[in-house]
């Protein structure tokens, strides 16, 4: 799948992106606020993208996806749609490499993401899990229009958002 914004391009995750994300999952903001996925070489990223990101695109729409920016190629962050087994609805996941963030890249991204979710798989709402102390997140959601915090049951630590259409 790909999708385009005026400034970037969404596409799928490949074993080629094991570096890229090596370096995303290990920044100080994707350990804080989505966890530690105990990636520590390029080789361990492999491994989780074989085994964790590419099985989610076996179900249409769903996954994250690499966002690139369209001038430079450079890859800045990941952003897409998550169906969890712990979750009712689908989540909007993402994360942004910190030089690439605070200039509207995860907005851009949320949005073209958020249009696949409303408009071609039709669901009537769709949530987003964050820290409650993730500011920049929380910030990006509702300004996205989420809204409802709520704490997540599954994990009381995490805060839920829901959007609905």
């Amino acid at each position: 799948m790909l999708l385009e914004t005026p400034r970037l391009t969404l596409r799928h995750l490949n074993e080629s992106d094991a570096s890229f994300l090596n370096a995303l999952y290990n920044t100080d903001g994707f350990l804080t606020f989505v966890g530690d996925k105990n990636i520590r070489s390029d080789i361990d990223a492999a491994v989780y993208l074989r085994s964790t990101l590419l099985p989610m695109y076996k179900q249409d729409h769903m996954g994250l996806m690499a966002v690139e920016e369209k001038n430079s190629g450079k890859a800045i962050g990941i952003c897409g749609l998550i169906k969890r087994d712990s979750l009712d609805d689908i989540d909007l996941g993402y994360g942004f490499f910190p030089e690439s963030q605070r200039q509207g890249y995860a907005k851009e991204a949320a949005e073209a993401v958020i249009g696949i979710a409303k408009e071609t798989l039709a669901v009537p709402q769709i949530v987003a899990i964050t820290h409650p102390t993730n500011n920049r997140s929380i910030t990006l959601l509702e300004k996205l229009g989420f809204e409802h915090q709520v704490q997540d049951t599954n994990d009381p630590e995490l805060i839920l958002l829901k959007l609905a259409f």
